[in-house]
């Protein structure tokens, strides 16, 4: 990446907007002591149920049970997504092949550690746990080091487009806490910066990979790699933990059934529709 001109430019600007727009949180977040249990942790219409006739079925007192404990799972979310994130490009910052990144990656380690451990203060301050990590960790691209990092840091980028998405809603949404408002608020302007950064790394990558060896069929797996990466992501948002502790019966066969659903499908293409137009538009070939 020595020779990319283009990407020097845009860490500079990057670099310096991480340096200029920075608030510690540690200082700067204030805690409320608890949040109201009768209003709406998480938007309505971004509920796993949404749109279906499960959600016709549950009263209003459940449904704002039930955005608590999404919103609980949502925080749980960004921290695995975080944890996996970070381990990934401490593994790569000021190796061969990142020299040029390597500077960007310190804002970026940076402000990842502070996002995760206020979806973590969050989870445990008002939710009391942090759900545990279900997915599956992906399969390894082999003995193909470029490959692999390029599905690394693309799978990183979608997990940060689709977290935007819902960070965008939260933080607008008016019938929600001003924390949490604030606290989607925050990540959505640090990510912003990570969004556009790995956008222009993915491309380069993929670029360079198919300049060089990779053939139809390995266009093929990768594009299927991330398809299933994208399905397990959008399926992470329905916790059968988060329905039994809103007080719903057989968790498990309701998580299957929404994840089923038309409307819930259609409401998966609207949330990854940016992710999936990205991929498409330099190539890969996913499906979801």
């Amino acid at each position: 990446m020595t020779d990319d001109r283009g990407l020097r430019e845009l860490l500079d600007r990057l670099s310096a907007e991480a340096g200029s727009d920075y608030d510690n949180p540690y200082t700067a977040f204030a805690w409320p002591p608890a949040l109201p249990g009768d209003e709406y942790w998480f938007s309505p219409e971004l509920l796993s149920v949404h749109g279906t006739e499960y959600a016709d079925e549950l009263s209003d007192e459940q449904l704002c049970a039930l955005s608590r404990w999404e919103s609980v799972n949502f925080c749980s979310l960004n921290v695995h997504g975080i944890r996996d994130l970070l381990i990934e490009v401490m593994r790569r910052v000021h190796t061969p092949g990142f020299e040029v990144p390597s500077e960007f990656f310190h804002h970026l380690v940076g402000e990842e550690n502070e996002h995760m451990w206020l979806f973590a203060g969050f989870c445990l301050r008002y939710g009391g746990r942090i759900y545990p990590d279900e997915k599956l960790r992906p399969p390894s691209a082999g003995e193909d080091p470029a490959l692999e990092d390029f599905l690394v840091f693309a799978r990183i980028l979608l997990f940060e487009q689709i977290v935007g998405h819902y960070n965008v809603r939260l933080a607008a949404d008016t019938r929600l806490h001003p924390t949490i408002r604030r606290l989607n608020r925050i990540h959505h302007r640090d990510e912003s910066r990570h969004i556009a950064f790995g956008a222009r790394l993915v491309r380069l990558l993929w670029e360079r990979l198919t300049e060089s060896a990779l053939d139809e069929d390995g266009r093929r797996a990768a594009g299927r790699h991330l398809s299933q990466y994208l399905r397990a992501t959008m399926a992470s948002f329905y916790n059968p933990a988060a329905y039994r502790d809103t007080g719903l019966a057989d968790g498990s066969g309701l998580r299957k059934r929404l994840l089923d659903h038309p409307a819930r499908q259609a409401a998966h293409a609207q949330v990854l529709h940016k992710a999936t137009d990205f991929l498409h538009g330099i190539g890969v070939p996913v499906t979801v």
